[in-house]
């Protein structure tokens, strides 16, 4: 048979391209008639399929590839989807999709094609969509209360990483789901050291000692045949020392956590080995109550690039040669960079600057800022909550706290923004990576909310960088404000080249204005939608109508002279990367309205709807965000408004 060169295969199953057994699983039944050797040899088809696939579109690859022995054995012991299998975080589900009949991953997070979390659109097997971690326990907990109540005999399998439960709400979970003792729940944790990194917190080191558990046993087996040589005293002192056994061993395993909670516990289970997994699956299928499985993994299992990365074992990756794991075109400069080594200007001038994570060290460009100062950083877990109020204490303890999280994260710690840093007016900067449309990873990750739940927290200020030198100028005027909070937001990908301004009203940069002055529309654009606002200027002008376009700089609070500046044009126009519902078009109406500004006002932004996984540039375009769109829709305003005048001059005449 002829080899299909690598580039050439197709991103799906077929039978003849090295995935014979995988082509021919359409459902979890499927893998019920294979054996032993059948089941090893369709993990390592697996695993070929997922490196091939996803080097084409990119995604999460490591996690994957460490948990595909353990999916194959969930979906053999347990019957989906009338039992419920659940995860967290969903970007370990590629396998999920695999065995549950979803095997075209040639668009992968693309428009039109898989998702990369699970989706009850594409399968009546996914349940939880949501990919914020720490979260799958509370679903497995009401999901196990529904089956009590309603008499199903369905059985609830959550598997979660070691990396979400170092966040609070599963421990909250846990307390609840312990005190039903006789309420079948099956937790699989998956126990790999890492959740994009390595896995931080005392949570982590307490599972990790795991690990030293076997050399607790060599260190009994060496003592017994000591203390039995030594006279009178060594027999009966082994004898206690082995009576002793469990507690020492709860000492130095997790096992006692778990059960000290009430939840039985089995484990640890190696995770690439289906026999002993199916093994301690079906033992706790069959218990009848919440059981703890503590699989270890490996991410990135089968595949040496990922394994020889010792950063994120390629948590994420985007497209890369499947031989060599390397990039196939750099992105060139991103926003995450740019702001990642203004911080590591920053920490050298100032001693009092420190950083905050919550596990996305690299993801969120604090890596370079950890190399350089180590004891400056702290990584707090999946904790946001946490780190919004440690932020507030390190401030309160005269330090100037920068806490780098992804804009969609940042809602899970709203309430500590707003009643631990704002209350006590604590100089802390949010830095928010990936605001507005992200596009592939889909609803839960695109960053769109936080300019509308931030707008009412008193006090706070958000800053909108337009270009990489504002994001370098506007973290530095950020960090200098040491009695109120901070935010800095900027998008996800490569930064474009410097948009420059041509004059300064207020605090706000002017982008363009009108040779003679005067202009029909104001333009406020927010953040990196700069370019296109200059664009929808040039082609309002070619319909003769004339813009003046400025850039806020920071848009909470309004700045003082835009109301002025309003007064002097016929339409006030704002195009934002935000939900348009309480965004910053909103904020701006309402500085209108106060000031007595009576004029149109039109807010171009993200409507409040969850947005598919496509691309930024398709997301865009699905809601209208573009220069054509918005220029359309605003020449027909003031052709509307032109009308109105005309009618009212001939009116008059009458």
């Amino acid at each position: 048979m002829k080899q299909v060169p690598r580039e050439a295969r197709p991103a799906s199953a077929e039978a003849g391209d090295g995935t014979e057994l995988l082509s021919r699983v359409t459902g979890p039944r499927d893998l019920d008639r294979l054996g032993p050797e059948q089941l090893e040899q369709l993990a390592a088809e697996i695993r070929t399929f997922l490196v091939e696939a996803v080097s084409k579109t990119g995604g999460h690859l490591g996690p994957n590839l460490g948990v595909v022995e353990l999916t194959i054995a969930l979906h053999r012991v347990f019957d989906s989807p009338k039992d419920k299998v659940l995860f967290d975080t969903g970007h370990q589900s590629y396998v999920h999709k695999l065995l549950t009949g979803r095997q075209d991953f040639s668009r992968l997070k693309s428009k039109g094609g898989l998702s990369g979390y699970p989706s009850r659109a594409e399968s009546e097997h996914d349940v939880i969509e949501n990919s914020h971690a720490s979260t799958v326990l509370g679903w497995a907990d009401g999901l196990a209360k529904a089956n009590e109540v309603l008499a199903k005999d369905d059985h609830v399998v959550a598997v979660i990483g070691d990396g979400a439960l170092t966040g609070g709400m599963a421990w909250e979970a846990l307390n609840n789901i312990a005190a039903a003792k006789d309420r079948p729940l099956v937790i699989v944790v998956n126990d790999n050291e890492r959740s994009y990194a390595p896995t931080i917190g005392g949570l982590a080191n307490h599972l990790a000692t795991l690990r030293t558990t076997d050399g607790y046993e060599r260190f009994l087996a060496r003592g017994k045949d000591l203390l039995e040589r030594t006279p009178v005293v060594g027999r009966p002192l082994y004898g206690t020392l082995h009576g002793a056994k469990k507690g020492l061993k709860d000492f130095i395993a997790p096992q006692g956590m778990f059960e000290d909670l009430g939840l039985k516990y089995v484990g640890p289970i190696d995770g690439h080995d289906i026999e002993a997994l199916e093994s301690a699956l079906l033992r706790a299928k069959r218990f009848g109550g919440p059981v703890i499985v503590h699989c270890l993994t490996e991410k990135g299992r089968g595949y040496q690039p990922a394994l020889q990365d010792e950063a994120d074992r390629f948590h994420a990756v985007g497209k890369i040669h499947p031989d060599t794991g390397l990039p196939i075109a750099s992105s060139g400069l991103d926003w995450t960079s740019v702001f990642g080594e203004e911080m590591v200007r920053l920490g050298t001038e100032r001693d009092d600057i420190v950083a905050i994570t919550a596990a996305m060290l690299q993801p969120v460009g604090l890596d370079k800022f950890a190399k350089t100062f180590p004891d400056r950083v702290y990584d707090v877990g999946i904790a946001e909550q946490h780190g919004a109020v440690s932020a507030a204490g390190l401030a309160t303890g005269g330090l100037h706290p920068v806490f780098a999280v992804y804009a969609t994260f940042l809602n899970r710690a709203f309430d500590q923004v707003l009643m631990d840093v704002a209350l006590h007016r604590c100089g802390v900067t949010f830095v928010l990576d990936r605001a507005g449309v992200t596009g592939t990873d889909g609803a839960s990750h695109n960053g769109m909310w936080d300019m509308s739940i931030l707008q009412c927290v008193p006090g706070l200020r958000i800053a909108a960088p337009r270009d990489a030198d504002q994001v370098r100028a506007q973290l530095r005027e950020a960090v200098a404000v040491e009695d109120a909070p901070t935010v800095v937001r900027f998008s996800k990908g490569a930064v474009g080249p410097a948009v420059p301004a041509v004059g300064r009203i207020g605090g706000m940069d002017v982008l363009r204005k009108p040779s003679d002055g005067t202009a029909d529309v104001l333009l406020v654009s927010v953040g990196a939608l700069a370019p296109m606002c200059l664009e929808i200027a040039d082609l309002l002008a070619k319909q003769g109508i004339s813009t003046t376009v400025v850039d806020p700089r920071w848009v909470k609070p309004v700045d003082e002279a835009l109301a002025p500046l309003a007064e002097q044009h016929r339409v006030v126009v704002t195009v934002e990367d935000n939900s348009r519902a309480g965004g910053v078009g909103s904020a701006v109406a309402q500085a209108l309205r106060d000031a007595g500004v009576d004029v149109p006002l039109r807010d171009f932004g993200i409507p409040p709807r969850f947005l598919d996984h496509a691309s930024r540039k398709e997301v865009m375009a699905e809601i209208g965000l573009t220069a054509p769109d918005i220029a359309r829709q605003v020449t027909g305003l003031v052709a509307r408004l032109d009308g109105r005048l005309i009618d009212a001059a001939e009116a008059a005449r009458d």
